[in-house]
């Protein structure tokens, strides 16, 4: 699973996202080819290595004819609806293109069929979407986050003259996604990158926990005096934090009559509890006292808070971290004295170190009976251990000639 992060903070434009993505490992042959695929006059797409305030970069170029046509929303729709491309490319490509013409209708007020693609209808800016998303299908990423947004400020001039940076398609594109003037006076996002980010971004966050495996650089044409024109694509694997562990809740009391100490621990089982026991302690000025403990998984913790306040005198808990190692468990049962008791088998690494029987069993056995508790307990211990032997960490290897191994210790001499 391959997650990426966008550091944005230089603004996005579709060179930009296209000279990351394939200075973060993505061959040239898969945006050139699903340009290619376009039933329009050929565009080559070209690498250049540069570099940004000493920062390595690649830079793609796209090279294709000059065009005058002003393509609309419903022009590039058929033109893509039409081109031989991926399902997943044509998709994502249609959704970018939808999102500008949605914006820009909204700043001319026109419906988005009305709208004339200037800047964006270009055979570059045709380009640079396509390409820029064949890119991200090929990456195949589980989970795009980025950076907030640096748009830049001043002015600039466009198709319909001068007008206000931020633009205000831009800025359409863009709400409800954060967003930074920056430090250059100068446009930082253009509306293509606005849409491809809008479009492909999932998260808007810092850099998120990962395993960083590759980055990839992609310069813009400008090279300002404020920062290094780049995006930058982190890709890594998620490290996602730890699962919160189990935990022991804790409190001395000194002024709970004792009878209530039975009840007390039921409670706290029935809570959730995975253990629970009283520790005699002495507290200030000499009182004896006891201090409660209950261990808890995380899912249990407050309905183990709420029995401890509501069947004890505290008013407060010490909540402790802890670290837990259990064994593999096998419940089962044998036959005693023709009845049945429950019996537990702890396994590590494959061999039976442990076998206990369940006493509640073994004292309905004895009652059942008539018999003494002790007699059953002994009995049942026997069947259990016979049943699940309890073998040792390393085999005794057997002498030459199949002696018995020797004996712990030498035997006792008889009197």
């Amino acid at each position: 699973m391959t997650i990426g992060w966008l550091d944005l903070s230089a603004g996005a434009s579709g060179d930009m996202l296209l000279g990351a993505l394939v200075d973060a490992g993505v061959p040239l042959d898969v945006p050139a080819a699903a340009v290619a695929a376009l039933p329009v006059e050929r565009i080559r797409l070209v690498t250049e290595q540069t570099t940004r305030h000493g920062l390595g970069a690649t830079r793609v170029h796209v090279h294709a004819p000059p065009s005058s046509e002003h393509r609309t929303w419903a022009d590039v729709r058929s033109l893509l609806t039409g081109a031989d491309l991926a399902p997943a490319v044509r998709g994502g490509a249609l959704a970018v293109f939808e999102r500008l013409a949605i914006a820009e209708g909204r700043v001319h007020r026109v419906s988005a069929d009305e709208v004339h693609f200037h800047e964006v209808g270009a055979l570059d800016a045709l380009a640079d979407v396509v390409g820029v998303v064949a890119g991200f299908e090929h990456l195949g990423l589980s989970r795009l986050a980025a950076s907030p947004v640096a748009l830049g400020s001043g002015s600039a001039r466009g198709a319909h003259g001068v007008v206000p940076v931020p633009g205000p398609a831009v800025l359409e594109l863009l709400a409800g996604v954060p967003v930074v003037a920056g430090a250059v006076p100068a446009e930082m996002c253009t509306p293509t990158g606005a849409a491809l980010v809008a479009a492909r971004v999932g998260e808007w966050t810092t850099l998120p926990p990962m395993r960083v495996q590759r980055v990839g650089t992609g310069a813009g044409s400008r090279d300002p005096v404020q920062l290094p024109n780049v995006v930058r694509l982190v890709l890594g694997e998620p490290d996602e934090p730890a699962a919160p562990g189990p935990v022991v809740l804790e409190t001395n009391i000194d002024d709970l009559d004792p009878r209530l100490w039975p009840g007390v621990l039921d409670a706290l089982f029935s809570a959730g509890a995975s253990d629970a026991w009283l520790s005699p302690i002495v507290m200030k000025k000499g009182r004896p006292a006891h201090m409660l403990s209950a261990l808890c998984r995380p899912d249990t913790v407050r309905e183990v808070e709420a029995a401890i306040f509501a069947t004890t005198s505290t008013i407060g808990l010490r909540i402790v971290p802890v670290g837990k190692r259990a064994l593999e468990r096998v419940s089962t049962s044998v036959e005693v004295l023709g009845g049945r008791v429950g019996v537990k088998v702890a396994v590590n690494d494959g061999r039976v170190v442990n076998v206990s029987v369940e006493y509640e069993d073994v004292a309905a056995l004895a009652r059942e009976l008539g018999l003494p508790v002790k007699e059953a307990l002994r009995a049942a211990t026997g069947a259990a251990e016979a049943a699940h032997p309890v073998t040792s960490a390393a085999a005794r290897p057997t002498p030459p000639g199949g002696a018995p191994p020797l004996p712990d210790r030498p035997p006792r001499p008889s009197s």
